[in-house]
């Protein structure tokens, strides 16, 4: 069991301890104290507004009505979006022109698993600093709640799919045309959550009618574990060939991260779905990109090649973002299949996702499998390793970092260290109690060698 704070929210798992895991009471105190932070930032007397939503987790409306009534006691109206996804979620802040907003989700993490994922005014993730202030007015629980005549509302408000599928079809670089005219059949893997509802709909506003969608009851008993990794997809790549498909998609249950499986029921490659949107958006509009330190070096190589400079940032959708402000990067996203467009919003998107990639593959005529042709074959190694209470992660990445004095080492996320061509990066994750062990080589066998030599000695340190 566990409880997270990190810059992707307060994270843990339902049942057990306050303190310990995503209790009741540790629910209340972290949304009391959101709610105080937003209050203490606006003017005074100003009505504050918080956009509200959540994923099909089983725990989403136990989770949501709690965050709810702690908020309309301090005196916040809420717009509540009900099932809905984070970046739509994100979107309606802006249209709403709201304080915040806060998304009741644990993305990829398993059903036991829920979140608060919290929202700044500009519809984007709170910085480190408000993170590091919430933490301790949350350890405070110096509250004070609102009289009864001055209690908050709540506005339930289900428009959102429409407006966030509109705005897909909408914009500039999305080519509806093309996509009808290619008659695509699509299976889409919705993990039992609000992808059922929002990608078939966005697919059929595009002119994809032929659509099939598997594990498609909304109700958070997730049919598989929903990271969208090779590993969990084979369900969908059989359904592909089954069906003589021309694609398959997967998103996770809060859809923000994306990824595909070509016709022959081979992966399109997580990694591949940020390459290959930021090779139709670079075709168009001359630029620079940004993506995590996780991420795979062919967008480097291919921003590049389109007269662009690639930056690398640190994990964390907030931190790929500051960064793409300060480069004033066309696209940029994560590894993960994270696609985050600047002109459209500044959080991940597999809706917007889905529009550009399929503009891509409709407007160069070939089959999924002949575009994933075009881009080099790198492989990630992507393990992890546990974590218990009393490491010093600290200390073993400094053992290690001894150790590989004579390689090149960037320090800014974890530990990436080079070795000629390739990397391997250390990191503990935001959003479990686990090390991250990734590398990346020509070869799959070279990229797990790294990773294991790696592995073998993070335990020796430990």
């Amino acid at each position: 069991m566990a409880l997270i704070k990190s810059i992707s929210g307060i994270r843990g798992t339902i049942g057990g301890k306050p303190g310990e895991t995503l209790s009741p009471v540790d629910i209340v105190k972290f949304s009391a104290a959101f709610g105080k932070i937003i209050q203490r930032s606006s003017s005074a007397g100003k009505k504050i507004k918080i956009v509200i939503g959540r994923d099909a987790r089983i725990s989403g409306e136990m989770v949501r009505n709690l965050v709810v009534n702690t908020l309309i006691a301090q005196g916040i109206d809420l717009i509540d979006l009900g099932l809905s996804t984070t970046p739509t979620v994100e979107i309606a802040v802006k249209m709403e022109n709201a304080d915040g907003g806060i998304i009741l989700t644990a993305s990829h993490n398993p059903k036991e698993w829920n979140a608060l994922k919290l929202l700044n005014g500009e519809g984007e993730f709170i910085s480190a600093e408000i993170g590091a202030n919430l933490l301790e007015e949350a350890a405070k629980e110096n509250f004070v709640f609102a009289p009864v005549d001055k209690l908050g509302t709540v506005r339930i408000d289900d428009s959102y799919l429409k407006k966030h599928v509109e705005a897909v079809l909408n914009y500039p670089l999305v080519n509806a045309k093309a996509i009808a005219g290619r008659k695509f059949k699509v299976v889409v893997d919705a993990i039992n959550s609000t992808g059922a509802t929002f990608v078939p709909a966005l697919l059929n506003v595009l002119g994809v009618e032929n659509v099939i969608v598997i594990n498609k009851e909304v109700n958070g008993k997730f049919a598989h574990n929903p990271e969208p990794l090779p590993e969990h997809l084979s369900i969908l790549s059989n359904e592909v060939i089954k069906n003589k498909a021309d694609l398959g998609i997967a998103v996770d249950p809060d859809v923000d991260r994306l990824c595909f499986v070509c016709e022959d029921g081979t992966m399109f490659g997580e990694e591949y779905t940020l390459v290959a949107v930021a090779d139709y958006i670079l075709k168009t509009r001359k630029g620079n990109t940004v993506s995590n330190m996780s991420s795979t070096k062919a967008l480097k190589e291919l921003t590049i090649k389109r007269g662009g400079e690639y930056f690398p940032s640190s994990v964390g959708e907030v931190n790929v973002v500051n960064k793409m402000k300060e480069v004033h990067a066309v696209i940029g996203g994560e590894g993960n299949g994270g696609i985050i467009v600047p002109d459209f919003h500044y959080g991940r998107d597999a809706l917007i996702g889905i529009g550009l990639f399929l503009s891509h593959l409709a407007e160069s005529g070939k089959s999924l499998k002949s575009l994933r042709n075009l881009y080099p074959d790198y492989f990630i190694s992507k393990n992890k390793i546990e974590l218990t209470n009393g490491f010093d992660v600290k200390s073993i990445f400094d053992s290690i970092k001894k150790r590989y004095k004579n390689n090149p080492v960037n320090t800014e996320d974890g530990l990436k260290i080079e070795f000629d061509n390739d990397w391997v990066h250390l990191r503990t994750s935001n959003t479990e109690p686990i090390i991250r062990v990734y590398a990346e080589s020509d070869f799959e066998s070279k990229a797990n060698h790294m990773a294991m030599r790696l592995i073998q000695d993070i335990k020796e340190f430990m």
